[in-house]
């Protein structure tokens, strides 16, 4: 398994987490399999911790200072990690994200986050609540764009995305909104910075009917897959899992247009949306 990457301790409280827990690890002479032996975890897993991928849980903080003889170390420094300007249910995918290569994300009812409009973003937040306030709103939208700045990079990670016809013809905010959002897909896919393809209606039944599916791959980490549903989230780095979902994404690429038809229909949609038609 490849080594950790080395981290900056002062980045980020989970930077400092994952320096730290390589460095008590080594320190004891254990393997990143054998510590993930006694917490009943991967070796992977020990590796996706050390590494910042993944962020580190209560559970397994107090487990860790119980092996490695830390005394109270990662159990009083797991909260701040733990904070998140995300839902709880997606915080760990949002920092995953941010040391991805290679994002590869099927989205059946709404635009994929990093591809969002502030607009649109705003539309689906307050869909979301409803009731909440513009502030709460405001924050949602801001830490969302956020995500959004790892395009600024012109090729890293590489992100290739099956967004489902429903995704385009859902008025999301009303026909400006639209309009504008799927002009600022196109303008993406037009500079090639992602490959976009539409899953159209006339597929079918798809293996994903049922939910979002986001693989996320990594220069020194293995593979992970999230899936999510309404006000739900699970990550998973299972090979056995992570393989069954490269698969049905392989299958949804191959069932979807291809990335030229998708932007050409993608950029039809948005004129009617200009125009004031329902598309």
């Amino acid at each position: 398994m490849p080594g950790p990457k080395d981290l900056d301790p002062s980045s980020s409280p989970r930077a400092l987490l994952g320096a730290e827990l390589r460095h008590a690890r080594e320190k004891t002479g254990l393997s990143q399999e054998d510590l993930g032996a006694r917490l009943f975890v991967s070796g992977s897993f020990i590796g996706q911790l050390e590494s910042g991928t993944r962020r580190m849980q209560p559970e397994y903080a107090r487990m860790l200072d119980d092996v490695l003889g830390t005394e109270d170390f990662f159990r009083r420094n797991c909260a701040a990690s733990a904070k998140s300007k995300y839902p709880e249910h997606f915080a760990e995918a949002a920092e995953a994200e941010g040391a991805a290569t290679r994002i590869r994300e099927y989205a059946s009812m709404l635009i994929p986050g990093l591809l969002q409009t502030p607009a649109y973003a705003r539309a689906v937040c307050r869909a979301y609540q409803p009731t909440t306030t513009d502030e709460v709103i405001d924050e949602l939208v801001a830490a969302r764009m956020e995500r959004a700045r790892l395009l600024d990079d012109p090729t890293e990670p590489m992100l290739w995305a099956v967004i489902d016809e429903a995704a385009l013809r859902r008025t999301t905010g009303g026909y400006e909104v639209m309009a504008e959002a799927l002009r600022h897909l196109a303008d993406l896919m037009r500079r090639n910075r992602i490959i976009a393809q539409v899953l159209p209606f006339e597929t079918g039944a798809h293996p994903a009917m049922q939910g979002c599916v986001k693989l996320m791959d990594f220069a020194d980490a293995p593979p992970l897959v999230y899936l999510e549903g309404v006000g739900t989230g699970r990550m998973d780095d299972d090979p056995t899992t992570v393989a069954h979902y490269r698969v049905s994404y392989d299958l949804l690429m191959v069932s979807a247009l291809s990335p030229g038809k998708s932007l050409s229909l993608i950029e039809d949609l948005a004129q009617n949306y200009a125009h004031g038609d329902h598309p």
